[in-house]
């Protein structure tokens, strides 16, 4: 089953395929167990795409204790 969400972090809608999650947006990326970490701490919903990548990066580009500013 399809649902509609909002994202919790940028407050966009996208569809959340979880009953088929090879179809799902989030599906395309690919998360390390630190990205994982810090997803579970931070948030307890699914995130869009658009901002799971954007999170890789800004985790790519700081270090496991450094403080990550909220959008």
């Amino acid at each position: 089953m399809h649902e509609l969400k909002y994202c919790p972090r940028c407050h966009s809608t996208f569809e959340c395929k979880a009953g088929n999650i090879l179809l799902c947006q989030c599906n395309t990326v690919i998360l390390s167990e630190r990205e994982k970490e810090y997803l579970s701490n931070n948030y307890d919903d699914c995130l869009c795409a658009a901002c799971l990548n954007e999170l890789k990066l800004i985790l790519k580009n700081t270090s496991a204790g450094e403080e990550i500013e909220q959008s």
